[in-house]
């Protein structure tokens, strides 16, 4: 409850310098003290809260909350809120309780603003085509489906619609700054809503954007940042220079030294550092560190942009309109290059410049190298790598987002029926190059790369033994369920729980689910019937029934493999798929093991006592590296042996009981 200023509050706030157009349109708590508001000038109608309690600063400095010079033109300040040093004036905002705003330049509201969302991004396609509207609930599926699936465009209408109806519904001529927040000597913050618990010091400008802090996950702002017209989710964190325009920031990024991103989307866990992003939908754990990176007119996700990767989207005709790919979990090494449109195949490392728009989507885990100007593929590579296997491991571990309320629906299965589908028609693929130019060519042609015969061999083993574990995978699990002690229990417990899961699958920026889902989910859209939460929730369901879906997809290629259906499946097969699953896991980890070994050989031991000898290189290697067996990664793999050996063993001294 608010009421009018007595008259003596009125005097004892003149007296300190206070001032008003109108003091009838100043209103206070009941119990506000006016000892506290000193060279403040009132204008429009302006309330205030009780200025009750001291304020402890970083380093141990103690300051009362109030208002100390400063101009409030129609605005809120809730309770204890603290404002000091206004330069020119704060303009039709709510101030939360607990707040603190000091040293700033301006704050304000101009007109009627929707606060960033229905903004319109120009992601991948420079030359438009793509635009997508952000606003505060999009989630990097969602985005997903709003900038790829453009072939139906009644969908994209209805999306687009609810969008702009949801960001009409924020739309005001009032800011809202909420409860704990902290801005301090920033400059302008012109149209902006900011959140709970955010933290702005020393930003430069902010124009037309939400700030999405809360509680749980703060968002921190720092020194010379500029952003407009944009959304930042929780937990984010940007600082050092950085600029972002155009861009919806998810939760849990962190861009910092100077980076620079334009037109962009960037989902969960994305961290930019000195780099340049232009136009890019960057799904979640898009990754670059480096100041000479630019990633431009692509999609990426789990990706890891090493020093100088670049692309190119204008071949100097009708302007920069090309665009690329880069599948779930592709690396670019130093000063790589591609020229758009390319297509990148998932879990792949690209080398070198390639400029002869290769399409490696149906062979993944591979490495894209140049030779001599020409693009060599080696399929499956990336199978048999620590790396791969390092980077599946650390990214739940580095998950970012504090906010229980997560947008992004995350799958971080390395194998999974979206990689496993194309293993399995990448190795029709290299049989197909095979039978048609003979088993004896020594260079295969595909899709404007090479292949070497060697390669294609091994290739299409390395994709035979990834398959094998995710199958075997599959089966241990579901057995593993439930107590069978005959062969009609048994078949009764791999009976998948529905159809769906067969067919393709599709990973929607961090969501892996089945096409078949996911095509529903868009004709239930195009037809009106979904609002944007209840389209949410259908993605929340899709990634909670994934490993009922996963046992569809793999029951139905497990029945290829042994050539009759689930109920006319032998124990012998079951054993003998289990036998392979046993067999593929310990080969991949020995090749994953070896791979390691590679780290502390003597040419890592380079540079090491440098001094002295070569015994003493390896004692400095030793004390800085470890040694090969005591390494923590390389226990764990020798771990992962003997787990899975014995619970292979164990799977088939079950089966082994089993009465016919």
């Amino acid at each position: 409850m608010f009421r009018q200023l007595t008259a003596q509050e009125i005097a004892q706030l003149e007296a300190q310098g206070c001032s008003a157009k109108d003091w009838t349109e100043v209103e206070v708590a009941q119990a506000f003290a006016p000892q506290f508001v000193h060279n403040v000038h009132f204008s429009g109608h302006n309330k205030l809260g009780v200025f009750g309690r001291e304020i402890t600063l970083p380093g141990g400095l103690t300051i009362h909350s109030g208002i100390y010079n400063a101009t409030l033109h129609n605005c809120e300040v809730g309770d204890d809120a603290h404002l000091f040093n206004i330069h020119n004036y704060i303009a039709n905002y709510h101030i939360g309780a607990h707040t603190c705003i000091e040293n700033v330049n301006a704050i304000l509201v101009d007109r009627r603003t929707t606060f960033g969302n229905g903004v319109r991004v120009p992601v991948m396609n420079e030359g438009g085509g793509r635009e997508i509207p952000i606003f505060n609930e999009l989630s990097a599926s969602l985005a997903y489906i709003l900038t790829l699936y453009r072939h139906r465009p009644e969908m994209i209408r209805e999306l687009e619609r609810q969008i702009d109806a949801y960001a009409e519904q924020q739309a005001s001529d009032h800011g809202y700054i909420g409860d704990h927040v902290r801005i301090l000597n920033c400059g302008s913050i012109k149209n902006v809503r900011i959140g709970d618990y955010a933290e702005l010091v020393g930003v430069s400008r902010l124009k037309n954007g939400t700030v999405n802090s809360n509680e749980q996950a703060p968002v921190r702002l720092g020194s010379g940042v500029k952003c407009a017209d944009f959304i930042i989710a929780s937990g984010v964190e940007i600082g050092d220079s950085t600029l972002v325009d155009k861009c919806f920031v998810g939760q849990g990024c962190i861009f910092d030294k100077h980076y620079s991103a334009g037109e962009s989307l960037f989902f969960s866990n994305c961290q930019g550092m000195h780099g340049e992003a232009c136009a890019i939908f960057a799904g979640p754990y898009t990754v670059t560190h480096h100041k000479s990176t630019l990633l431009i007119a692509g999609m990426f996700s789990f990706l890891n942009a090493g020093s100088g990767s670049n692309q190119s989207n204008h071949m100097y005709k009708l302007g920069p309109i090309h665009q690329g790919i880069a599948e779930r979990g592709a690396k670019t090494t130093s000063d790589s290059y591609l020229l758009w449109p390319s297509k990148v195949g998932a879990f792949s490392l690209v080398m070198g410049r390639h400029t002869h728009h290769a399409d490696t989507s149906a062979l993944p885990f591979s490495y894209l190298i140049e030779n001599n100007s020409e693009s060599f593929l080696v399929p499956g590579a990336n199978l048999r790598t620590v790396g791969t296997i390092r980077d599946a491991q650390k990214w739940p571990k580095r998950d970012n987002r504090k906010d229980e309320h997560k947008l992004d629906l995350i799958n971080f299965n390395l194998l999974s029926p979206y990689t496993v589908q194309k293993m399995w028609r990448g190795r029709e693929v290299l049989d197909e190059l095979q039978a048609l130019s003979g088993e004896n060519t020594e260079v295969y042609g595909y899709k404007n790369c090479k292949i070497r015969n060697s390669s294609l061999r091994h290739g299409r083993e390395l994709y035979t033994i990834g398959i094998q574990k995710f199958l075997g995978n599959s089966l241990i699990s579901r057995l593993e369920q439930s107590e069978w002690q005959t062969m009609d229990e048994v078949r009764k417990v791999l009976r998948p729980d529905s159809e769906t899961g067969k067919g393709g699958w599709v990973d929607l920026a961090g969501l892996i689910a089945p096409k078949s889902e996911v095509t529903r989910l868009l004709d239930d859209i195009e037809q009106g019937t979904l609002s944007l939460e209840a389209i949410q929730q259908r993605m929340v369901e899709m990634h909670a029934n994934y490993y009922s879906y996963e046992w569809s997809w793999a029951l139905e290629h497990l029945e290829q493999v042994w050539k009759c259906t689930v109920e006319e499946v032998t124990l012998d097969q079951l054993k003998e798929t289990v036998e392979n699953w046993k067999s593929a896991v310990v080969r991949l980890d020995k090749m994953v093991y070896d791979d390691a070994r590679k780290e502390f050989d003597l040419n890592s031991q380079t540079g090491f006592g440098v001094d002295g000898d070569r015994e003493q290189a390896a004692a400095d290697f030793e004390e800085v590296r470890g040694s090969f067996e005591s390494n923590s990664f390389v226990k764990a793999v020798l771990e992962h042996i003997d787990t899975k050996t014995a619970l292979g063993n164990k799977m088939l001294s079950r089966l082994a009981a089993v009465k016919q």
